[in-house]
């Protein structure tokens, strides 16, 4: 019995299959399946029914799987524990949607590095969807999404915010009604790779709405540039938290059936670094608190 097999036995859990749990640790299935037979052996229960094609947990398996996942995560944090510096130290990869990246991500990191200063921060601009795989791979260890359709069985999703999506228009579209704003003028939308594009999509085809596509853009700050220069209009999310100044534009309320956004942080289930990741939801859900980012507070000069 060892941390390494309990590892095993984690991914087993988070991925399903002998197979996906041995390419997550980096051994053969063969391998996996040894250190688990071991196990039972050892402790003389029945952790997987292999009566089904596909071994799964037996209730007893499941009721160890939570308290190997204590062991594991109090034997990673041993050393920081007496060290004292409880694990906020060292390196984070993060990525985020391209929306939180002007506001949102920046108010949490500088948050943090404040508290933390030898911990550091990398982020990694993606959409859902490509964020998430990078996350599966272990290049991310967390990531600030758009909340996909399911969430992956070996992945924890953590609210941030809710975001309801709105009109943005230039400053000389006169009219109040959303509807005849999107029948009339040309339409600059989200790239079709980001969930938030499906998001919006659904609502207009709910509402019967047509739209004339003009552009298909990756980010919200290149879409408001294109709306500002009066291109045409595009539906976005009204941040949960303000960039610094924003362009002069409109935004109008879609009513009461507007789409909702929900962003969050998502990471492994397993992930050795819980510490360093509940700093850092809780500086997200600070900032969204706060709602309005400001590089250069009372009492600290601009460059």
């Amino acid at each position: 019995m060892s941390i390494r097999m309990f590892r095993t036995l984690i991914a087993v859990a988070d991925h399903g299959t002998f197979s996906a749990a041995g390419e997550a640790v980096f051994i053969t299935h063969a391998a996996v399946s040894q250190q688990m037979k071991a196990l039972e052996a050892q402790w003389d229960i029945a952790l997987f029914d292999r009566t089904r094609r596909t071994p799964e947990l037996t209730p007893v398996g499941r009721s160890i799987v939570a308290r190997v996942r204590e062991i594991v995560a109090a034997y990673d944090n041993l050393l920081p524990s007496v060290l004292g510096d409880d694990g906020l130290r060292g390196n984070l990869s993060l990525g985020s949607v391209p929306t939180g990246l002007t506001s949102l991500i920046p108010f949490a990191i500088t948050s943090i590095k404040a508290r933390f200063p030898e911990l550091h921060i990398g982020v990694t601009p993606g959409q859902t969807k490509e964020l998430v795989v990078e996350l599966e791979r272990g290049i991310l260890d967390a990531a600030v999404v758009t909340k996909p359709h399911v969430i992956p069985r070996n992945m924890v999703w953590a609210p941030i915010a809710e975001e309801p999506m709105q009109l943005v228009t230039s400053l000389n579209v006169t009219s109040e009604d959303p509807f005849e704003i999107l029948a009339t003028y040309p339409y600059i939308r989200f790239t079709r790779k980001a969930l938030l594009s499906d998001i919006i999509d659904n609502w207009l085809q709910m509402n019967r709405i047509v739209v004339k596509d003009t552009m298909e853009l990756e980010n919200l700050e290149n879409i408001s540039s294109m709306v500002h220069a009066d291109l045409g209009v595009s539906i976005v999310p009204r941040r949960c938290v303000q960039p610094p100044n924003p362009l002069p534009l409109r935004y109008i309320p879609l009513g009461s059936d507007a789409p909702v956004r929900e962003l969050g942080l998502l990471s492994l289930a397993n992930t050795v670094k819980l510490r360093v990741l509940q700093e850092v939801e809780a500086e997200l859900l600070n900032a969204v608190r706060v709602g309005v980012f400001d590089p250069f507070p009372a009492g600290v000069a601009a460059p």
